[in-house]
């Protein structure tokens, strides 16, 4: 359990911009950041963090709180994790009211797969480092492929002996547990139940996750039997899922955001390659097809993707179709192909750094217009293929929605393909229908709602329990006047040295919260001040019940903010809150107690109507008299504020 004062020093040294930024691309609108949602796919920023209040609020999800939220609900970790992750990355040192052997199993299963993981990262390195066999087989290969030791250690590449059980032996001495090494892909359990190596005799390359941490590998094998496969990478468990993923991205999400592009590249040299000569903007999809939610890992941070292709035509021709995903996500995609027989990897060390940048800049294409090249290319004068890579064509494009965008390479592939604009864009509108019709299919006619009847009634028809229900609204808004105003002074009615939230507890001493939330933040909240504190936003924004948490940053959120030349552009003034308290305050306070009495009446009116016996009458009507009483006193009081 990690330690009050130690939880304090993660919270002051935090700061929630910087942390959320290595995960979501951010741009400063007022006093608050914007960005798109890492939780949902979404094309209109709905993602707000406020540095001031030191929370984020994702509008179109509902999640909201601090960074260690933030951390919880993004990479999954467990609350100590998240401050762990804190604490690493702001240097502070994390104190625990009981120490933990260092190879203890982890509090958690997740947990305990990154432990192990992580072991196996550092084995791999020292075995690389630290042996004859690693120095001789695994180091000098990377030194071979032109790999510095900068880069060799920066991605923590390693070697895994070529022997059965070199691994799995040193694991289980340390005293992690074989359950954990089966499941993370490590180890593989034979027959009669013991364990030996996946990785015999390879050069390993680390995956490692958003945050940095190792959560898979990749390796490759240095013999020359075809029997034996090349590449051998971990297994999906539950920290390592390959199409959540992409190689080298914690080493390129800063570059990708600087350049505003992502470089697009198929295997792990590729990536060490060009990062190594200067370019970090550079990830790869691992040797796997590129998949819908890499895409969009990769739209957190850019719009703007370039393919760098292997020289090979084959294969290119046969990723093309695959490539029309990104185009659906919005993206903006070009393709550079290298010379025959170059990958990335081979040209970068052919011709340098700066030579490799300008063929890049000189050669990147458009990916329409490079697929419709290549198409018409392969079609030659065939009437009936140029046809279909015509309509092949207009698919891609109808993927892609911006109608602005669509309507450019529209322009741009009928002078290409020598067709009329006018034509395409009937062959497109005929598509964009079709893709229409089919996502939204028509509801059977037994599941339509009926038609519309004509209401012969006066006035609506509510049935009373309608009418009991609560509104949650007043009850909330107590909530928010709590956290936004209840540790300023009363500065009303003369009334001295009292706050402003004690005075609310106060006055609704004798009210009941309907809504569970609210409730629990009020009694919470009434027995700090019990305890002689006054609580602020920041100790509801950090409490362990993710129910307040939610509740706290959905009150102290908007998502819609006045721009700052609002009274220069329309010159009108706009009030703000602050310059009548006592009007808010005490409005909303008797508004709650007026829907409260007005819940209590409607009760009345219906226990007054299902009465049998007089006497009970007599009783009923009494309170209800002495209820409409307060009620009006309530509404008088209400007017009297308000007007004010």
């Amino acid at each position: 359990m990690i330690t009050k004062a130690t939880i304090d020093r993660i919270m002051e040294a935090t700061d929630i911009v910087e942390v959320i930024g290595e995960f979501v691309q951010l741009k400063k609108r007022g006093a608050n950041y914007i960005g798109l949602s890492p939780f949902a796919n979404e094309n209109t920023p709905s993602f707000t963090v406020s540095p001031a209040k030191g929370i984020f609020k994702d509008f179109s999800t509902g999640k909201g709180g601090s960074a260690v939220t933030f951390l919880m609900e993004h990479e999954k970790f467990s609350y100590p994790e998240a401050l762990k992750f804190l604490a690493k990355k702001y240097g502070i040192e994390v104190e625990e009211l009981q120490d933990k052997p260092e190879n203890s199993v982890a509090e958690n299963h997740r947990e305990s797969l990154m432990v192990v993981t992580q072991f196996a990262s550092k084995f791999f390195q020292e075995a690389m480092w630290d042996t004859g066999e690693g120095k001789s087989i695994g180091l000098s290969y990377f030194k071979e492929r032109g790999f510095t030791t900068e880069t060799i250690k920066k991605f923590e590449l390693g070697y895994s002996p070529d022997h059965w059980e070199a691994f799995t032996s040193a694991a289980i001495n340390k005293g992690y547990q074989p359950q954990y090494m089966e499941e993370s892909g490590l180890s593989v359990k034979r027959d009669n139940g013991t364990l030996y190596d996946r990785y015999r005799g390879r050069v390993m390359f680390p995956i490692h996750g958003f945050t940095g941490r190792v959560i898979a590998f990749g390796g490759r094998t240095l013999k020359t039997d075809k029997k034996v496969p090349k590449y051998v990478n971990s297994p999906e468990s539950e920290i390592y899922h390959k199409s959540n993923v992409l190689y080298g991205l914690f080493f390129a999400k800063k570059g990708i955001r600087d350049e505003d592009n992502c470089y697009l590249v198929e295997g792990y040299a590729d990536v060490l390659s060009v990062h190594q000569a200067g370019i970090e903007n550079v990830v790869a999809s691992s040797g796997t097809s590129l998949t819908v939610e890499q895409i969009r890992l990769i739209g957190r941070f850019t719009k703007n993707i370039t393919i760098l292709y292997d020289g090979d035509a084959a294969g290119i021709k046969a990723s093309l179709r695959g490539l029309d995903l990104i185009l659906e996500e919005g993206l903006n995609v070009k393709v550079v192909l290298f010379p025959d027989g170059h990958d990335p990897d081979s040209y970068v060390r052919l011709v340098g750094s700066s030579a490799f940048k300008t063929y890049i800049d000189q050669n990147k294409k458009d990916f329409i217009l490079y697929k419709t090249g290549i198409l018409l290319k392969e079609a030659g004068n065939d009437p009936i293929q140029r046809a279909n890579v015509i309509r092949e064509i207009v698919e891609s494009i109808a993927r892609i929605p911006d109608s602005i965008k669509a309507s450019v390479f529209i322009r741009e592939c009928s002078q290409q393909l020598q067709i009329d604009e006018r034509i395409l864009l009937t062959e497109l509108n005929k598509m964009r229908l079709a893709k229409n019709k089919k996502d939204q299919p028509r509801q059977p006619y037994e599941e339509l709602p009926p038609p519309d009847e004509p209401h012969f009634f006066d006035e609506p028809v509510v049935s009373p329990e309608k009418t009991v229900e609560s509104s949650p609204t007043q009850e909330r808004e107590i909530i928010r006047l709590l956290l936004v105003y209840g540790n300023q002074i009363i500065n009303w009615d003369n009334i001295a040295n009292t706050y402003i939230g004690p005075f609310i507890i106060a006055e609704l001493s004798d009210v009941e919260f309907d809504q569970a939330a609210c409730k629990n933040f009020f009694e919470i909240y009434k027995q700090q001040l019990e305890n002689g504190v006054l609580p602020d936003e920041q100790f509801f924004i950090h409490h362990p019940d993710k129910q307040i948490v939610d509740l706290t940053v959905d009150m102290l959120s908007t998502k819609y903010t006045l721009s700052e030349n609002w009274y220069n552009m329309h010159k009108i003034f706009v009030h703000e809150e602050q310059m009548n308290m006592k009007a808010v305050i005490l409005g909303a306070i008797f508004h709650l107690k007026k829907q409260k009495v007005g819940k209590i009446l409607e009760q009345l009116r219906l226990d007054l109507k299902n009465a049998e016996n007089p006497t009970d009458q007599d009783i009923i009507m009494t309170q209800y008299m002495q209820m409409k009483k307060i009620e009006k006193h309530i509404v008088d009081y209400l007017g009297s504020v308000i007007i004010k």
